[in-house]
């Protein structure tokens, strides 16, 4: 890949079959395989690292390797057949996208800035470098640490591993110093970096999700309010009900600020609580991300074609609804998984809701796995919650739940 000058136009390498540039994605999970849907309208061709044959991602893709994203010998190889590398998570060393830089390999985001994706101290500390409003915080590195900090701030406090961790995992509520005092020490000794930050009262949670070329063009999205059940993500309400038009502009200006701070290329998720004074970062994702899966079907452009248009450096697409709102569901496997198969349960589910929009993951069934999401969009914002629930429930559990059962 050649891009001379500071021109929007990259010269590619190129597919010789196709004449487009062929993109690598590192990770077979279910954003590689929604990237891979949006490549395909796109003509490009997609190829994937995936640790094994049975990825999500690589139930689908035409162009899959099998190899692991800690492998630098996996990596060297697989990005010497791509024009641009870019991932679906953010767990590869910076070590190796550092010496694949230095081989020639184009890769976005860059190491320097994922790691701001990919440890929450770097993160916290950068933010606030940048003034950019969070909680408290400090780093753990003895137990006496966090009990100082709790001392300070007051318990609970929340205590985190810095790297590593998702959906709630990695999260940890310490009420008070005997907590503290006996799970810090343990993690600790485990080899696990950690920080605390103080709780944050906030009134619910948002995400700002933007998108920003190398040539600097960004675009954002509407900005929605994501509900939470045990840390792990269950709806997306596009747009934030409620949320007032200063403010919503306050966080899209907020994280078009932050990925142009960090040099970001591609999709930036700025996950934010919503307090009483104001708004505060909670965590950076620099992929597309689970709070933007409704623009599949809610937006004129899909967070997954934003990323690619992205990281090709091509002009980005319009960020527009299609409708006044859209809801996203996700499917979380059932404690029993029902006897029902998912082909009889999407036979059911088109017949009671042929307007609801799935998206299922290639995945096995196990308790609380995303094993896809619906989409549902509409005028009517409470309606499309309902039917949104009701519809992620019954694929996930084969039973339909009562009225007072969703509310």
């Amino acid at each position: 890949m050649s891009c001379g000058g500071t021109g929007s136009y990259c010269e590619l390498a190129m597919d010789t079959r196709t004449g487009l540039p062929v993109v690598g994605m590192v990770g077979g999970g279910q954003l590689a395989r929604m990237t891979h849907q949006a490549a395909i309208s796109l003509g490009q061709s997609l190829r994937v690292l995936a640790a094994g044959e049975n990825d999500s991602a690589g139930l689908v893709a035409g162009e899959v390797v099998q190899g692991l994203h800690t492998d630098l010998a996996a990596l060297r190889s697989f990005a010497a057949d791509v024009d641009v590398l870019t991932f679906d998570h953010e767990h590869v060393p910076g070590d190796h996208l550092l010496t694949l830089i230095y081989e020639g390999v184009v890769v976005r985001p860059g190491p320097e800035a994922l790691r701001h994706a990919q440890d929450k101290l770097v993160m916290r500390q950068r933010m606030s470098a940048l003034g950019v409003p969070g909680p408290p915080f400090a780093e753990v590195t003895t137990p006496e640490d966090a009990l100082k900090f709790g001392a300070e701030h007051g318990w609970p406090i929340v205590l985190k591993a810095a790297r590593g961790g998702y959906d709630g995992r990695g999260v940890w509520i310490l009420d008070s110093e005997r907590t503290a005092a006996e799970l810090v020490p343990q993690l600790l000794a485990a080899g696990t970096p950690l920080l605390v930050e103080t709780k944050v009262e906030m009134r619910r949670e948002l995400a700002a999700l933007v998108a920003r070329s190398p040539f600097g063009q960004g675009a954002a999205w509407p900005v929605v309010e994501t509900v939470q059940s045990g840390g792990i993500n269950t709806e997306v309400l596009a747009p934030a009900p409620g949320l007032d038009r200063e403010r919503a502009h306050e966080a899209q200006n907020l994280a078009l600020r932050i990925a142009d701070e960090l040099d970001v290329v591609g999709v930036l998720a700025v996950e934010l609580f919503e307090t009483e004074s104001g708004l505060l970062v909670n965590e950076l994702a620099m992929r597309p991300h689970n709070s933007g899966h409704w623009t599949m079907d809610g937006s004129r452009t899909s967070q997954f074609e934003q990323h690619l248009r992205a990281v090709l450096d091509y002009p980005l697409g319009t960020t527009d609804l299609i409708a006044p709102a859209c809801v996203m569901a996700n499917v979380l496997g059932a404690e029993n998984a029902p006897t029902m198969g998912p082909d009889e349960r999407l036979h059911h589910l088109f017949a009671r809701y042929p307007e609801v929009r799935v998206h299922s993951y290639g995945k096995g069934e196990r308790p609380g796995r995303k094993l896809g999401h619906v989409n549902v969009y509409g005028d009517d914002l409470d309606d499309l919650r309902v039917r949104a629930r009701l519809a992620a429930h019954w694929l996930s559990h084969a039973e339909w739940l009562d009225g007072h059962e969703i509310h």
